[in-house]
Formats: C-alpha cells, sequence, structure tokens
C-alpha cells in the first residue's frame, strides 16, 4: 500500500456573490454592515474575494477543500506577522456559515499595492527583498506548525503526491515538448533527498501574491497553503519568474543546496507541465512554454557544468591536490563547493 498522499477529486466550488456577502456581514459584524461590498478584481482560484469598505476584504472559500486553511490561517498568521520583514494578511475576524454560504470565512485588513510581474522580478532589489523575506520565514520556530495535507494539498511534502499529474501532462504533450528531458528533470527532482529539516514555508509563490508599491515589494498575501516541511516548494518561482541572473542570486541568498534545488525545479516543472497541457488562452499557454524552456535551458547548463566541476574536484583530490585552496576557500569549506552553496 502507497504511503503517497492522495490528492482525492477535484473540488467543486460554490458561487458566492455581493447580496450574500453584505448579508454574512450584517448578520455577524454588524458593526461593519454599512460598509460598501465589491468583488475584488482578479480576487484568486480557492476563495472569493470582496471589498469591504476602503480598507478591509471579505475572503471566503469556493469549497469545502480549501476552507480547511481558515483555521490554521487564523491561528498562525498573527504568530508569523511580526517575525517577517514584509506585511501578510493578518485576520480581524472570522465569520461562521450562515445567509446559504456553507463555509467558515473571514474579515482580513486590505493590504495595498500591485501585482508583480516578471519583469519587476528580475530587478536585483526585488528578488532579494524576497529572498530575505523566505528566509526570515524559514527562521520562525516550526513547532507545532501545520504539517503537509489536505488543507495545503501537501506542499511541504513529497514530490510523488503529483507523480500522476505530471504523467498524465506528459502523455498530453507528447510529441509538442522534449518529453524525455521532462522526465528526466522529474525524476531528478524525484530523487533529490530532503534531510527532513522543516521550516515554515509558504507554499504559492506567485506574481499574484507579491505586492509591489512604489516599485518595490510591499506585502506577500495569501498563505492558504502555508505550512511546515519542506520549504523547496518556495522556490519554484526562480524558474516561473526569474531571469537565468536573478535566479542565480536568488539562490545564492537562500543557501540552497543542490537536492533542494532540484526539488524546487521539480516543483516549477509540475505546476508548467500542467499549465502547458490543460490551459487553453493563447497567453497562458505562452507564458508557460517559455516557463517549461526556462527549466529546459538551465537543468541542461547545470548539468553540464555541474558534470564538469565534479570531474575536476574529483581528478584534483586524486592527484592530491588543495582545492579548497585553489578555489580561495577554506578548507572546511569544500564541501559547500559540492553542496552548491
Amino acid at each position: 500500500m502507497s504511503n503517497t498522499p492522495d490528492l482525492g477529486p477535484v473540488p467543486q466550488r460554490i458561487n458566492v456573490d455581493v447580496e450574500q456577502v453584505r448579508r454574512l456581514v450584517g448578520q455577524q459584524f454588524p458593526r461593519w454592515a454599512d460598509h460598501p461590498v465589491r468583488p475584488v478584481a482578479s480576487g484568486g482560484w480557492d476563495n472569493w474575494t470582496f471589498h469591504l469598505g476602503a480598507g478591509m476584504l471579505v475572503r471566503l472559500p469556493s469549497a469545502s477543500e480549501y476552507a480547511l486553511a481558515v483555521d490554521k490561517e487564523h491561528r498562525w498568521l498573527p504568530v508569523l506577522a511580526p517575525q517577517l520583514p514584509l506585511p501578510i494578511p493578518v485576520p480581524l475576524a472570522k465569520g461562521v456559515s450562515g445567509a446559504g454560504y456553507p463555509y467558515s470565512w473571514s474579515v482580513y485588513q486590505w493590504l495595498g499595492g500591485e501585482p508583480a510581474s516578471a519583469s519587476c522580478l528580475a530587478d536585483p532589489g526585488r528578488f532579494v527583498d524576497l529572498a530575505g523575506f523566505l528566509a526570515a520565514l524559514r527562521s520562525v520556530d516550526p513547532a507545532d506548525g501545520p504539517r503537509p495535507g489536505k488543507h495545503n494539498w501537501f506542499r511541504g511534502g513529497t514530490l510523488r503526491t503529483y507523480e500522476r499529474q505530471v504523467q498524465n501532462a506528459l502523455a498530453e504533450l507528447d510529441g509538442h515538448i522534449d518529453a524525455g528531458l521532462a522526465r528526466e528533470i522529474w525524476n531528478s527532482a524525484l530523487d533529490a533527498r530532503w534531510d527532513g529539516a522543516e521550516a515554515w514555508f509558504h507554499g504559492d509563490v506567485a506574481a499574484g501574491n507579491l505586492l509591489l508599491r512604489d516599485g518595490q515589494l510591499a506585502a506577500v498575501i495569501d498563505f492558504g497553503t502555508c505550512g511546515v516541511g519542506d520549504p523547496a516548494c518556495d522556490l519554484a518561482i526562480a524558474w516561473t519568474m526569474l531571469t537565468a541572473e536573478s535566479r542565480h542570486a536568488f539562490r545564492q541568498r537562500l543557501l540552497v543546496d543542490e537536492a533542494a534545488w532540484a526539488r524546487g525545479r521539480g516543483w516549477a516543472l509540475w505546476k508548467t507541465l500542467v499549465a502547458c497541457a490543460y490551459t487553453v488562452g493563447d497567453d497562458e499557454v505562452a507564458s508557460a512554454r517559455r516557463v517549461l524552456a526556462e527549466i529546459f535551458s538551465e537543468y541542461t547548463a547545470g548539468s553540464r557544468s555541474w558534470g564538469f566541476g565534479l570531474q575536476w574536484f574529483l581528478l584534483a583530490r586524486w592527484q592530491g591536490e588543495d582545492v579548497a585552496g585553489n578555489l580561495g576557500l577554506h578548507s572546511d569549506s569544500s564541501a559547500g563547493v559540492l553542496d552548491g552553496q
């Protein structure tokens, strides 16, 4: 019997309208009953999101599976917020089912800003800020934090959870992409061992969850998939949005070793293959194909340079050379060379 988690069926989403939100707020939080309610543009998939007045938002899960994150967010976001260098959403109140809506829901303070774009994150200041944020998140004490589960679709757990989705996507894309190379990259990610050192992760570091103000990274939002486990899932953005140059600096800032980098690449590959196979809009397909090309080229170049570097290292050791000295490192840093740090 497999120990790999089962994602289960596709969530059955429900609709929520403005009048329903007005009734929920009026019945449960009468102090805000006179605040106008309007939908948030591009409010997301897991939650229906509405402005509540000028400074708040109402966030309502769109399916029972997504509602599992509500209690987690109310428990942990107030703990995480003061330990992070950028603002994150902190809930103001938790609602319960009512007005024909079946799940718990939340009221948050509105965090202003514009969603990030690939061109913005390519700027060195942006990815340094993002890497610093993720480093701070990883440094928070993980004790008692939420482990991977249905509440976050097993982010922070094994990539094998997504094996079926990847294989289905590869079958769909056969003849349209280099499926052999994709399988090689995926298998290298599956084989990359995690040392078991648990840390906090966001779980969905993507453009829509990174807010800019005046050109600077101003907030990180949507912690519905956050948890404690293998933080490699947060590395996917290195391929989905960063350039080769910024990707290298991002990795250096987070001190990511070879195995974690391979797993992060696997997370990016899973998301991108599924997007390539099942998106219908021309813009979405073009974007997914661009990311896939980035993953392929980075892996190919990295494998070649890594293979050459390893051969040189082993040859030098066999000849008795001072490898660390030749690299300008102390002898106790030679392990870092092999770890890709």
